[in-house]
């Protein structure tokens, strides 16, 4: 379930926004979204890969919101933990080329 998004990470580019299946976030112009539907997300940890500032956190086994804070996250090192995952961070595989993450920013 998606727990966070970190104000001092996120730069409001709004791709967890659009690419989230179940439209847990509400876009704030100007600002960090908001997750809105929490109980919507199904833990498929699209916003979470697809964000290119490693602002979001998704926890893989919660079902229900934990209460984990920004500083949880950080002093555990598990902002960017699923890209790492992945490959998709610096040193894995190629990330997403610069046209599909334009596109996905709206």
């Amino acid at each position: 379930m998606i727990e966070l998004i970190s104000s001092s990470r996120c730069t409001g580019c709004n791709i967890c926004v659009n690419v989230c299946p179940t439209n847990v976030f509400d876009m704030v112009k100007g600002d960090v979204p908001v997750i809105a539907r929490q109980h919507d997300c199904q833990t498929c940890f699209m916003c979470e890969v697809w964000c290119p500032d490693d602002a979001l956190y998704v926890s893989p086994d919660a079902d229900r919101p934990t209460g984990v804070t920004e500083s949880d996250i950080e002093l555990a090192g598990l902002f960017g933990s699923y890209r790492r995952d992945v490959g998709w961070a610096e040193g894995g595989r190629r990330s997403p080329s610069p046209e599909i993450m334009a596109r996905l920013r709206g």
